[in-house]
């Protein structure tokens, strides 16, 4: 009925058409990226809740995924029971929240993150140069914050020797 080539034919056929729509169902699924959910996560210290939001952030502008991206993975080094798996996974996000910060270092959110890294890093990351600096800055710009970052700064208030509300 059919010849060899005619048959392969409409399998690739079917197979692109299955291969599109599965692609197109699967789309909607994927979590969209939502700084109080980012936040909430950061504070969860869930690893896989860690992974889904590494994830959704490839929705994120393109000119702030680094930023947050290296704050999840410093989070997440500290979540690993191997202290090669700390180190390794602590560098790679310190280079890019680092890299993040370089390229708009006025962007008060970014140095809010390395605050909060900074002070609970270990000593032996030596990661602490910054705190008196990023602290000065995040009061500073505390009210031009939106409402979600502005919440997760007061929130961190509650666990930081650092940052106190009634810095706000």
């Amino acid at each position: 009925m059919f010849d060899t080539v005619t048959m392969r034919g409409i399998i690739f056929l079917i197979g692109g058409i299955l291969l599109t729509a599965s692609h197109i169902i699967a789309r909607p699924l994927q979590q969209k990226f939502d700084k109080a959910i980012f936040y909430s996560v950061m504070k969860s210290g869930d690893l896989a809740a860690i992974d889904n939001e590494i994830a959704a952030l490839s929705d994120a502008p393109a000119d702030e995924r680094d930023g947050y991206m290296g704050a999840l993975l410093m989070k997440k080094a500290d979540l690993q029971r191997k202290a090669k798996d700390k180190l390794k996974f602590f560098k790679a996000g310190r280079i890019k929240l680092e890299t993040a910060l370089m390229a708009d270092y006025t962007n008060t959110e970014f140095h809010f993150l390395r605050l909060a890294i900074e002070e609970h890093a270990p000593k032996i990351v030596r990661y602490r140069a910054d705190i008196k600096k990023d602290k000065a800055l995040v009061i500073k710009n505390f009210k031009s914050q939106p409402p979600a970052v502005q919440h997760a700064i007061l929130d961190y208030c509650s666990n930081s020797k650092v940052l106190h509300k009634e810095d706000f």
